[in-house]
């Protein structure tokens, strides 16, 4: 491969994964679970997974790394949403109102 043909592997990878990131990181702060599927992370894991076992049998080391961050990151968006499942979720509006505004 050429370096163009990795910068555009890895700066793809990275757009992919930070926008994952800033997914699970709003879930978090907000503790909201509105408009989630809980079929969304247990998806995003086992593709990554597979993707990830292919990727190691192809020796493309761009989508070693980039799929074993997603499984990493499944796993954590599979535990917030069930830690905010579990505190009641708020909803997406409930999250961002402030006391005493309606």
């Amino acid at each position: 491969m050429t370096g163009a043909t990795e910068a555009i592997g890895w700066a793809s990878a990275g757009v992919l994964l930070a926008t994952i990131a800033r997914q699970v990181w709003t879930q978090w702060r907000t503790r909201s679970v509105a408009g989630v599927s809980r079929w969304l992370f247990v998806g995003q894991l086992a593709a990554s997974a597979g993707f990830l076992v292919y990727s190691v049998l192809l020796a493309n080391w761009v989508f070693v790394a980039t799929n074993t961050l997603m499984v990493a990151a499944a796993l954590t968006g599979a535990w917030v949403d069930r830690a905010n499942r579990q505190r009641g979720g708020r909803s997406a509006g409930a999250a961002h109102a402030q006391p005493g505004i309606t």
